[in-house]
């Protein structure tokens, strides 16, 4: 997906944050999204970045379970081979509101466990 490779350039580029698809990685994006929270960085400046680093997350699911993406109505999730659909880009969202984690996201749907 374009916007997980977007992101992974802006924060090698911008933030000097190297993204390998790796579901460790998932923890940097994490502790990222937490510090623009701490910042009280207003949620219209970084949607644009959530956004993109939810797909990384989709991408990194979708490389260790071999999901696929799906989208309707503008929304996009990625399906795992079991047929669950995920919505790593809402968790990027959640994860900027106090709710959230891509690093759990994705260690759920690579395990085949549900989240909610």
């Amino acid at each position: 997906m374009r916007w997980a490779a977007d992101a992974v350039a802006t924060m090698r580029e911008g933030a000097r944050l190297r993204l390998d698809y790796s579901a460790q990685s998932l923890w940097r994006v994490d502790r990222m999204i937490d510090g623009l929270r701490g910042e009280r960085t207003p949620y219209a400046a970084v949607e644009n970045v959530l956004r993109g680093l939810g797909a990384y997350a989709g991408e990194v699911i979708a490389r260790q379970t071999g999901a696929e993406w799906w989208t309707s109505g503008g929304d996009f999730w990625i399906r795992t081979p079991d047929g669950r659909l995920w919505d790593p880009i809402d968790e990027a969202r959640r994860c900027f509101a106090g709710d959230g984690s891509l690093r759990l996201l994705c260690r759920d749907a690579t395990r085949g466990e549900s989240r909610r």
